[in-house]
């Protein structure tokens, strides 16, 4: 695959001719909802040309319970080596909370793709609780509870191995945690099931802060099958308006953590999603989720020309509502994404991990055809 960036005059057809393939293919590849709506700066993936890169790299899933089988069927049985379901809560006694996620499970085999039981430590009001976290990871009866109960629901589930997303643990359980992890590996490796962790993009071992302080790189390292670097929300819902995965700032992340644990374990978090804010941005104020694809139709909606931060390496542009109010929209097209995945050679990772795969952006899947082949361990 090969990218192309929109200039003033171009259409789809004329690129079609240009490039040799139709219409109708640019259409499906790039999930174009108006054909006659090009806008400047949008980029475009088009058949032909290729990488140098073709090795074989692991790619990890995360999906809601109710992602659609459309979207499962279009990317799973081609793009994925394992599904995390999100997510089983554990809650202060050692129980999982059940999840809806036999279709899941299901599809994940029929596709070769190796399911995941995820759990975590999300309360009951959805947010991630430092108190749950501390219960779980120092009381050692109910921490025994939980890995019995993990264990039975991998055996009766068919889950293919764990993984372990505890976010929000106070600074002073962080040996606690790493031990957490030590343990689970200790219980389900001789049932041949490995133990992957997502932990946060710390960018030196001296980071400080909730999200941060716990997650011990080192650590992670020796004890997980895998860890998974959640390399996303630099943008977020209530921060200031940026890229929500900028090149430069992962790049830091990753210089950091190859120096404390082996290349070949780490998934690098790949985000697909956007974020919509409203300006000028103030503090408490909330950014729109949107899709990519949502993100692209409501530029050419608008006619608002695309840029691309070099930077950062991330697509934005700029327009005005209904109300008069100015946005600035932050997400990823094709050449955001090919820098991401170049990464993955540059630092010789074992692969990506994508957060979230609900929402289907084909040129996330054209561009790592063209890079790599999808490892299936089933």
């Amino acid at each position: 695959m090969q990218i192309y960036v929109v200039r003033a005059g171009d259409s789809l057809y004329a690129l079609g001719q240009r490039f040799g393939t139709t219409v109708e293919e640019l259409v499906r590849l790039n999930q174009i909802a108006d054909p006659s709506r090009l806008v400047i700066g949008q980029s475009l993936v088009v058949p032909g040309g290729g990488e140098d890169v073709r090795e074989q790299i692991e790619v990890n899933a995360y999906v809601y319970p109710f992602v659609q089988q459309a979207v499962l069927a279009e990317s799973m049985p081609y793009y994925f080596t394992t599904l995390c379901p999100f997510s089983h809560q554990a809650t202060a006694e050692g129980e999982l909370r059940p999840l809806e996620d036999a279709r899941l499970i299901q599809a994940a085999y029929a596709g070769q793709t190796a399911p995941l039981l995820t759990i975590t430590n999300l309360g009951e009001t959805g947010g991630f609780s430092s108190d749950l976290a501390h219960t779980l990871l120092t009381d050692e009866g109910v921490q025994a509870r939980l890995l019995e109960n993990v264990v039975a629901l991998i055996n009766a589930k068919s889950y293919y191995g764990l993984n372990i997303n505890f976010e929000y643990i106070y600074p002073f359980d962080r040996d606690s945690y790493s031990q957490f992890v030590r343990r689970a590996a200790e219980r389900l490796h001789p049932l041949g099931c490995p133990v992957s962790t997502a932990i946060a993009p710390k960018e030196s071992g001296s980071q400080q802060g909730l999200l941060y302080t716990a997650h011990d790189y080192e650590a992670h390292g020796r004890y997980a099958d895998r860890v998974i670097l959640m390399t996303y929300e630099w943008g977020y819902t209530y921060g200031a308006p940026q890229a929500v995965s900028p090149v430069n700032r992962i790049r830091r992340v990753l210089d950091y953590a190859v120096t404390v644990m082996p290349a070949g374990k780490i998934l690098m978090g790949f985000s697909n999603y956007a974020y919509d804010w409203t300006l000028p941005w103030k503090q408490g104020t909330a950014a729109r989720v949107l899709s990519n694809a949502g993100a692209q139709e409501l530029a050419a909606s608008r006619w608002a020309e695309i840029r691309y931060d070099k930077t950062a390496e991330a697509a934005y542009f700029h327009y005005t509502d209904t109300a008069g109010r100015r946005h600035v929209v932050w997400f990823e097209d094709a050449r955001s994404i090919r820098a991401r995945l170049r990464l993955v050679a540059d630092y010789g990772l074992a692969g990506i991990s994508i957060w979230t795969a609900d929402r289907l952006w084909r040129p996330v899947y054209a561009m790592l055809e063209s890079f790599y082949s999808v490892e299936k361990i089933l």
